[in-house]
């Protein structure tokens, strides 16, 4: 259940800008999930979520690392190789196209996610160790955003 509902926390605050616990536990609740704000406050914590100011108002968003931004040749490379990807608890299974799983794990490791421990590729196959469930969830998040931009 917790899984679950971290999953639906990480889609809601990417869906609306949530400025308060009270507010998040709300829409949980629609979303029926029978959650307290003690829960709630938890599951921040956990996800490692920060507010951020934006527009002028405050907005639950992911904790990102500070890191070097993925070249432009970087992000080619993983558009050009990712096919899908699933999870199974901590291990993220990335499918790519033929002869592209290694080209698409160096990039992974390159971009020094502090929540990937480490890849295996095969042929168009890569195995990637991620610290958590929860950390799972965000790597597939961050790997959704450099698709989509």
């Amino acid at each position: 259940m917790k899984f679950e509902r971290h999953k639906k926390i990480i889609e809601l605050i990417n869906e609306y800008d949530i400025e308060t616990q009270e507010e998040l536990a709300r829409l949980l609740n629609e979303q029926g999930y029978n959650v307290t704000q003690a829960t709630v406050s938890r599951d921040i914590r956990q996800l490692k979520l920060v507010k951020q100011s934006v527009n002028g108002r405050q907005k639950y968003i992911v904790l990102q690392p500070k890191l070097s931004v993925p070249s432009s040749k970087s992000i080619g490379i993983l558009r050009e190789g990712f096919v899908s990807m699933a999870m199974a608890q901590n291990i993220l299974v990335v499918k790519t196209g033929a002869g592209m799983a290694m080209a698409v794990a160096a990039v992974l490791d390159a971009m020094e996610w502090s929540e990937i421990v480490g890849c295996i590729a095969g042929d168009d196959t890569i195995m990637c160790a991620i610290s958590s469930v929860d950390d799972t969830l965000l790597v597939m998040d961050k790997i959704n955003k450099l698709l989509e931009d």
